[in-house]
């Protein structure tokens, strides 16, 4: 994180997330409906991206996956 970007992805700002964290356009579209579905601010939205990030970083890929959104999803705090 600290070679390609400069900072940790927890401090990614609005063009690091564009630049780092782009997603295929049907992973873009998923990422949206389950957005609208959890009604999940554009805030959360960024975080679950840069949970995402850190996901495929463990994991030595180079693109953020569906199943990299979908386990970050899971990280989320319930809301009781």
């Amino acid at each position: 994180q600290q070679q390609r970007q400069g900072c940790a992805n927890a401090f990614l700002d609005l063009p690091g997330l564009r630049q780092y964290c782009a997603l295929s356009s049907t992973d873009e579209r998923w990422l949206e409906t389950a957005c609208e579905r959890l009604t999940l601010s554009l805030r959360s939205a960024h975080r679950l991206l840069k949970v995402a990030r850190t996901l495929a970083d463990l994991e030595q890929v180079e693109a953020i996956t569906r199943s990299h959104l979908a386990e970050a999803l899971q990280y989320r705090p319930s809301s009781n």
